[in-house]
Parts: C-alpha cells; sequence; structure tokens
C-alpha cells in the first residue's frame, strides 16, 4: 500500500472514529436522561445534542462555512417546526425591520400579510394578506383580504418564509415591487406596486347624518386619545348613534384595544390571558371612571376577516356584554400573545406565550368572531373573475383617470358604464376601483366612507336606525355561547 492510500485510510478511520465518539456521546446522554426526571431531561438531551450537530457540521461540512449560518438554520427551523404562523425567529434583516415597523419608518405597500410554514405540492404555503392598509399601494392596486401573493419580483413564495416575504416587499421608498396575487381558485393578476413610506394611521372619523362613524385602522398608543376626540364631537352634533368600523384592521397594541373598551364596559373582566406559565395569567378589568359613551345610544360593529387580534378583543368585549351589535363577516381568528425576545442587539424570536379570553371565557384562536348579521359581498363568477383580471392586466382605471382628471361623481358613474361595456363586472366595483383611483390622483387621499359601494356599512346605517334595537341587541349570543353550540354540534357529527 503506497503512502497516499495510507494517508487516505488514516483520514476515514479519524473520520468514522470522531463520528463513532459523537454517536457514543448522544447514546449516553439518552440513557443518563431516561434516570432522571423526563421533562427536565429531555430538554437538556436534546440540547446535547442540537449542541453536538452544530459542532460536528462545522468541523467536518466538506466545504468551510460560517458558523452564523447554522445557527440561523437551527432557529428558523426550531420556530417553524411548531407550526405557529405568528411564532418565529427574526435575523438581522427582519429584527431590524421590526424598529422599522414600530417607527414606521419604512418603505413598503402595506399589506399585513401571514404564512403557513407547511409547504405542501397539494398546498402550496402561498402568503395570505390578511388586510391591506387604507390608501396604501396595496389597497389602491385592488388588493383584498384573502388574496394570495403566488410571486414576488418572480420569486414563487412557497419557498419563502414569512420574514424573507416581509423583506421582498419592503424597500426603498420609491423602488418598484412586482407582485403576482392569487384570488380564490383561479383568478391570477400582476400589480407592480410602488414603495410608499408606511405610517400607521389610527382612527378616521366622520358623521353620517346623526350617526357617529369612527374607523379604527390600527391599535397604536394614539387610538384611545384619537377615538376618545371622534367622541367628543359626535357628542357635540348630539349623535344618536355609534358605528365603530374594524374592517382590516390587523390588531396592533393590547392595552389599546383595552382602553377603546373601557370606554364603553363600567365594570368586568375585558380580557384575560391564560398560559401554562403563571406569571402569563391576567385579568385585564374595566373602570366605570373611564366610561365616557353614553349607555342609550345605539352601537354597531362592522368586521371582516381581516379583523385580527386586538379587533377581536374590542368585538368580542362589546359582544359579550351586549353593547354592540356586530354584522359583516367572520373575523381573522388571531386569540394569541406573542412576546418578542432579542438574542442580541441584531436578532431575537417572537413567542406565542398565551392565548386571549373574551369577558365570557371564550378564546377565537383559529375560530374567529361570527357576526350577529353576516352581510357579504357579491362574489364575481368565473366570466367576471377573467374580466377583472385582464382589467388590472391593462391598467384600464389608471389609465382612464389619468386621461380624464377632475372627475366628479357623475364623471365616475359615467366611466364605471363605459368600462362595463369592455369589461363587464359589477358596476359598483367598477365605481369603487374608479373612485379611489380618482381620490388617490387627488393630493394621495381617501374619503371616510363610502355609501354607493359599501353594503355592510349601509346595512349597519339601517340597523342601528331601527326601533327594535334594543331588542334586537337583548337577542345576541355571547361567544361562549356560541362556542357551547359549536361544539355539540361537533359531537353529535361524531357519533
Amino acid at each position: 500500500m503506497n503512502k497516499k492510500s495510507l494517508h487516505r485510510l488514516f483520514v476515514s478511520v479519524c473520520f468514522y472514529l470522531s463520528f463513532f465518539l459523537v454517536s457514543q456521546c448522544f447514546a449516553q446522554s439518552s440513557s443518563a436522561s431516561a434516570n432522571e426526571a423526563k421533562e427536565k431531561e429531555s430538554v437538556q438531551y436534546y440540547t446535547r445534542i442540537v449542541s453536538s450537530v452544530l459542532d460536528f457540521a462545522n468541523k467536518y461540512y466538506v466545504d468551510e462555512i460560517d458558523p452564523k449560518l447554522l445557527y440561523e438554520g437551527a432557529m428558523k427551523g426550531m420556530m417553524d417546526a411548531l407550526g405557529d404562523p405568528h411564532t418565529m425567529y427574526m435575523d438581522e434583516d427582519t429584527f431590524k425591520d421590526l424598529t422599522y415597523t414600530t417607527s414606521g419608518s419604512f418603505g413598503g405597500v402595506g399589506l399585513t400579510i401571514t404564512k403557513n410554514p407547511i409547504n405542501t405540492p397539494e398546498k402550496p404555503a402561498y402568503v395570505e394578506v390578511m388586510s391591506p392598509m387604507e390608501n396604501m399601494p396595496g389597497a389602491i392596486a385592488g388588493v383584498q383580504s384573502g388574496d394570495f401573493i403566488v410571486e414576488i419580483d418572480g420569486v414563487s413564495t412557497p419557498e419563502l418564509t414569512m420574514n424573507e416575504a416581509l423583506n421582498k416587499l419592503r424597500g426603498k421608498v420609491g423602488t418598484p415591487v412586482e407582485v403576482t396575487f392569487l384570488r380564490g381558485k383561479n383568478l391570477r393578476f400582476t400589480r407592480t406596486l410602488i414603495r410608499t413610506l408606511i405610517e400607521l394611521p389610527t382612527v378616521k372619523s366622520a358623521m353620517i347624518d346623526k350617526i357617529g362613524y369612527i374607523k379604527i385602522i390600527e391599535f397604536t398608543p394614539e387610538t384611545g386619545k384619537r377615538f376618545q376626540e371622534a367622541l367628543s364631537d359626535f357628542k357635540k352634533n348630539n349623535f344618536t348613534g355609534l358605528i365603530i368600523d374594524l374592517r382590516n384592521n390587523p390588531g396592533g397594541l393590547l392595552t389599546a384595544a383595552i382602553e377603546v373598551a373601557d370606554k364603553f364596559i363600567d365594570s368586568g373582566v375585558i380580557v384575560s390571558t391564560k398560559s401554562r406559565i403563571p406569571s402569563q395569567n391576567a385579568e385585564h378589568k374595566a373602570s366605570w371612571i373611564k366610561t365616557t359613551m353614553p349607555k342609550n345610544i345605539p352601537v354597531v360593529v362592522i368586521v371582516n376577516k381581516g379583523s385580527a387580534s386586538a379587533s377581536e378583543i374590542l368585538s368580542g368585549a362589546l359582544k359579550d356584554y351586549h353593547l354592540a351589535y356586530i354584522i359583516g363577516q367572520n373575523t381573522y381568528g388571531k386569540g394569541s400573545v406573542q412576546q418578542m425576545i432579542p438574542l442580541s442587539e441584531t436578532d431575537g424570536f417572537k413567542l406565542t406565550i398565551a392565548r386571549y379570553y373574551s369577558p365570557s371565557d371564550s378564546n377565537i384562536d383559529k375560530v374567529g368572531i361570527p357576526p350577529d348579521l353576516e352581510v357579504l359581498y357579491p362574489q364575481f363568477t368565473e366570466e367576471q373573475e377573467r374580466n377583472f383580471a385582464k382589467l388590472m392586466e391593462d391598467d384600464a382605471i389608471t389609465k382612464y383617470v389619468e386621461a380624464h382628471p377632475d372627475m366628479t361623481e357623475k364623471d365616475i358613474a359615467a366611466a364605471a358604464e363605459e368600462l362595463n361595456k369592455i369589461y363587464p363586472i359589477d358596476l359598483r366595483t367598477l365605481r369603487r376601483f374608479i373612485r379611489v383611483e380618482v381620490n388617490h390622483k387627488k393630493l394621495n387621499v381617501s374619503e371616510v366612507y363610502d355609501l354607493d359601494y359599501d353594503i355592510q356599512l349601509t346595512k349597519a346605517l339601517e340597523i342601528i336606525k331601527t326601533e327594535d334595537f334594543s331588542k334586537l341587541l337583548k337577542s345576541t349570543k355571547t361567544l361562549k355561547e356560541l362556542e357551547l353550540e359549536r361544539n355539540e354540534k361537533e359531537e353529535k357529527k361524531a357519533e
């Protein structure tokens, strides 16, 4: 045997000897753990294995590698393995973006997104739009809650983590990003969105005749204050009813939702959190001192599938105390609490540590809040879907509005009729998209409400004016009652 062969044999023996020793270490650890407390030792046992594998891969992988790569991969895999879209590892870019999000000083397209970490050929893990922010590029382009993002700049989203998708959607203000959307099973359309400065406005308000209308866009530290300002203005104008619009509100600060709820609830629990960790169990109670909403004023809350988290805390509390009538669409169903844990100055992770419970002691995670009255927008037929896709592809509305500046409502109605001849879809929807584009051209602002298009708001106004509102409100069921009914139905099906 020549010298070169002996050298190869020596290296192979060393390699397999090292692997054998590592394996023996794992086996000894396993044996030792069986003799100690199972739960405690299982954590320690797997910690040793992960540490050993990281060290072994770093030493023996065929190419030299950056240990940070292994570390980040292990952290991402660990968080994704929980199957919770709200639990995630945040690398340097994502951690930095979180800071940008908090300060509002980042470029983006104004879409709140989520993503199932499990990707299969049968059910690709597309990025899902939870809610589009008003008057932001996504909303202006016609993106809706429930749309799926299929590609971002030509990159298929099932292959991306949610953090990677966020990083691709965000960027320098004024730069373009091409996004392909999927609505329903077959409707695909691609839009080029220009990133803009994402600011987080919180409240819009207006009077509709004698009815006060407040839209809470997101719960921020300013929400309670802005909500009270609107309420005070309504009182000065002798309002006779209140509509709270929580559609496409992805949530925000728990404290802000509690602050708004406290303006209606004079005593009792607003929301509680429950966890296997005793320190995370808490009850947030109302105080009559903070109640500023008159008891004799009827209240209607509008929700949809983009209403999540803090929005569900507020609507759930008002529903459980029979203080508001809920209309619209079943909400998103995010009833969990996340805590952000920094690992260093540049990375960290978010972990679900508890669940929210409504005043009637119901958790709506992955279930949502069903409205007292369901009001849905008409769905496109397959032909209308194709026509809508063609409308978007041709960028017909933008081109029309650019060619017809200073359009009035009469002009908008005429434009819808004209475009409908080429792209036959619902006229109300056409007028809505044209109106949004017209308002976008006018100093980049949008109206507070749109009674021509908004059938849910129109229904809320109708309900709030009914003479039997008090009786209607008393007939509603708490979230716990609905939960028990749901469980009973499931039990009967299983029999």
